[in-house]
Parts: C-alpha cells; structure tokens; sequence
C-alpha cells in the first residue's frame, strides 16, 4: 500500500497574517512566537481560527495540519492532543531548556519540511515529537490550575469519546459532578462555549472527517451520527458548514 502524501495534510508558514492562511476549518493551528526569553504559543482548536491579536506579533511562524495526522495514531494520543487544544488558547514557557527544546524539534521541522525530499512519516513523527513535548510542559503547568479547568479537561475527554451516543449535557454534567447549569457557566467561562455547542461543533468536524476520509454513504454517516434520518443530518451540516454534505464532499475530491 503506497504511503499516504503530506501535501495538504501539514503546512508551515512564516510570518502569517491572517486566518486566511489555514488549510482547513478541520485543521489544528499552532503559532510559535519566540520572544527574548519565553515561547507564546497559541492554539487554534478544529473549526475556530485565531484571534486578531495573534497577528500583531508576526515574528514566530505557524504550524497548521489536518486532523488525519493524529486520528491515524491511538485514542489516547488523540485525546492527549485535543485537550492540548483546548485547554488554554495561549500558553507561555519561560524555562530555558524546554524552550531549547521545542526549538530543536521545530528546526527539524522546519529542515524536512523544505526538503526536496520531504517524507509523510519524518514529517508526521516530528509533529508527533513537538505535540509530545507540549502535551507534557502543559501538563506540567495544569496542574497547578484551579478545579474549573479540570473539570474542562473532564468534560473534554468525555465528549471525546462520547459524542456519538451521547448529546445530552446532562449526561457530562452527572459524570463530573456538577449541574447542567454549573457545566455550562464553567465552559463558557473557559471555553466561550455551552456543552451542546461544543458537542455540536465535534459532530461537525467528524462529519466532515469521514465525507473526505472514508467511503460511506451520506446516509450511513447520519445514522452514525445519530441522526433519525438523511434530512435532519443534511439540514445540520448545512446550517453548519454552509453547503449540503454531497456538495462538501465533491469540493474536498
């Protein structure tokens, strides 16, 4: 089985100006902005974009790429990335040796991405590397955070694995400990964002995952989706991403 190609799947841009420059609403965007003596590191999560302040520092560059290059590993190392996401949209390291090393897997980065012979795998373990090396200095960092950040961290790894059965807040809400109303305040707090929304947004992003990765029928997705029929799934994915699945589909061959 040929290997799969990198081209549209990962992408390094110096000097970004806008969201213009992302791949895809289904990418994950990181922007490196190394300052004299700390790394600011903001994170775009899938279907957002970053914030306008974000471009006013165009010094660093941005690393964006699909979500393919992660769902192909195992669950965990998934989950570890999507909380990575969307824990904190900016995160700052000041210790000298972390900073060191994120800059020696970014040069590697940088150096295969560039290459006339750039490979899918070298390309996709040092991302893999890099995402490492941040899930662990942010994990670090998290936990010294207050009770409401872990419960995002607990809502997010639920919803993961959960969003396909399970759309109802109250079920998040009993798993964690808390009200439906508390849930919620605490997401949108940290998030800007209620529970369903968050779900909502997760069946958007597989939706349109698996119109471009696999080979199902639109009806079979909706069913996976738990949706009751092929209407309400096309009206949902119209409300949301602005075109019917077919036309998404066709537009991402």
């Amino acid at each position: 089985m040929p290997l799969p190609s990198w081209e549209n799947k990962i992408l390094l841009t110096e000097n970004f100006e806008s969201n213009n420059d992302l791949l895809s609403g289904n990418s994950m965007g990181i922007y490196f902005d190394f300052e004299d003596r700390q790394l600011i590191i903001h994170f775009k999560p899938l279907n957002e974009v970053f914030k306008a302040e974000v471009f006013q520092a165009n010094k660093g560059f941005l690393l964006n790429f699909e979500r393919d290059l992660i769902d192909e590993d195992d669950i965990e190392y998934a989950l570890d990335v999507m909380s990575l996401f969307n824990k904190y949209p900016e995160f700052i390291i000041n210790e000298a040796d972390k900073i060191e090393q994120i800059n020696k897997v970014v040069f590697l980065l940088k150096q295969e991405f560039y290459s006339d012979t750039a490979s899918y795998i070298m390309l996709k373990t040092l991302l893999k590397v890099l995402l490492l090396h941040l899930i662990r200095y942010q994990n670090n960092n998290f936990l010294e955070q207050d009770l409401n950040q872990n419960r995002v961290f607990d809502f997010l790894e639920l919803m993961e694995t959960h969003f396909l059965q399970e759309t109802n807040a109250e079920f998040y809400a009993n798993q964690i400990g808390v009200s439906v109303k508390r849930l919620n305040q605490i997401l949108k707090e940290k998030l800007n964002l209620t529970a369903v929304q968050i779900i909502k947004q997760r069946k958007v992003t597989e939706a349109k995952r698996m119109l471009v990765k696999s080979n199902i029928t639109t009806k079979e997705l909706a069913f996976k989706l738990g949706f009751d029929s092929l209407s309400s799934f096309s009206r949902f994915f119209k409300q949301n991403v602005g075109v019917s699945p077919s036309s998404f589909k066709s537009s991402s061959q």
